[in-house]
């Protein structure tokens, strides 16, 4: 009896060891994808050289809440035309932005709610897209000036099922989360989001780091291993989140700094518990903080030992030099 019960316990860890084995395999297979934002407002030329995927910020609501209104068209346009440069790019229309209101009252009318997500799949017809983003910032949050409700969580839920159910499964359909994920039920809407886009920044000015990987004393609020995890603990399995980052700095008045230009009388400092960098005064003060090559290293790092998809960032032209998409490039591919 004692050879048959440790025969099969042998039998159902070597099963076990094979469907580790299995999923494992399966993660191996999904193709690591790079997310950058291209902005309406702006006009530097762009190059998808380091990119996988596009999202043109922004496109909103519209005025009769039952359709969707698109910034700068022919910029747009301009973004969907880079595929025949780069045969295998993904576009997608953002929808929302902070102060884009319109969500709250679309999504708790049925009728205006269906309205829209017919024209959600009507723009993507029209545009030959890949998919829609959506960027409701936030559900419940009206400090954006943005008309809110209690009942916004639950209303985004159906508004994702409406447009789930018009776009099909052969689309993209995903979103940006705040890095707290408060306001979404993520266990309601992980089947139906390929990816969410979590933006990992915005936690703080100096002297605090804006995007921290790690916890530090430099760290307000939510550091990015962190807000992943709160994340997965909501309900999002790995594979389906990409790390969002910031490319653009948060510093005191007065100072300014590029990823080409170091304004004299500031030093690059480097926090080795959050592995993020930050500008110093000449009294040792952390006056601002900034995204920069090895930091984007380690955070890939972190995103690939963790199984997640890939990297997001906002935005293409905070980058003046190229640097920092490379390394995105580079690090989310594995190749640094």
């Amino acid at each position: 009896m004692r050879k048959k019960i440790v025969f099969l316990l042998f039998i159902s860890f070597i099963t076990a060891c094979s469907q580790k084995h299995a999923v494992n395999n399966e993660m191996n297979r999904i193709e690591p994808i790079v997310v950058a934002y291209v902005t309406s407002w702006t006009n530097d030329p762009v190059d998808p050289t380091y990119i996988t995927h596009f999202n043109y910020a922004f496109g909103h609501v519209n005025e009769t809440f039952n359709g969707v209104r698109i910034d700068n068209e022919d910029r747009f346009r301009m973004v969907i035309g880079l595929r025949e440069e780069k045969p295998g790019l993904k576009v997608l229309l953002s929808i929302g932005g902070w102060t884009s209101g319109g969500f709250s009252e679309m999504a708790a009318d049925e009728v205006n709610r269906k309205a829209f997500a017919v024209d959600c799949q009507r723009v993507i017809m029209q545009y030959g897209l890949d998919g829609i983003d959506l960027n409701w910032e936030y559900p419940t949050h009206d400090r954006s000036g943005i008309t809110a409700s209690p009942d916004d969580t639950d209303n985004y839920s159906l508004l994702v099922r409406d447009i789930r159910k018009e776009i099909g499964y052969d689309k993209l359909l995903t979103m940006a989360s705040d890095y707290t994920g408060d306001y979404f039920d993520f266990k309601t809407l992980e089947p139906l989001f390929d990816y969410v886009c979590i933006m990992n920044y915005d936690t703080g000015e100096p002297p605090y780091h804006n995007a921290g990987l790690y916890h530090s004393e430099h760290t307000q609020d939510l550091s990015v291993d962190e807000s992943i995890n709160e994340h997965i603990r909501l309900g999002l399995p790995p594979h389906k989140l990409v790390l969002g980052i910031p490319f653009g700095g948060k510093g005191l008045r007065g100072v300014r700094f590029s990823n080409a230009h170091l304004q004299e009388g500031y030093t690059q400092e480097w926090d080795d518990v959050a592995k993020a960098a930050y500008l110093a005064d000449a009294d040792g003060n952390f006056v601002h903080t900034y995204e920069e090559p090895r930091a984007i290293a380690l955070k890939c790092e972190y995103l690939r030992n963790k199984g997640m998809l890939g990297m997001m960032y906002w935005s293409y032209s905070g980058d003046d030099t190229g640097t920092l998409r490379k390394a995105v490039f580079d690090g989310v591919m594995g190749r640094n």
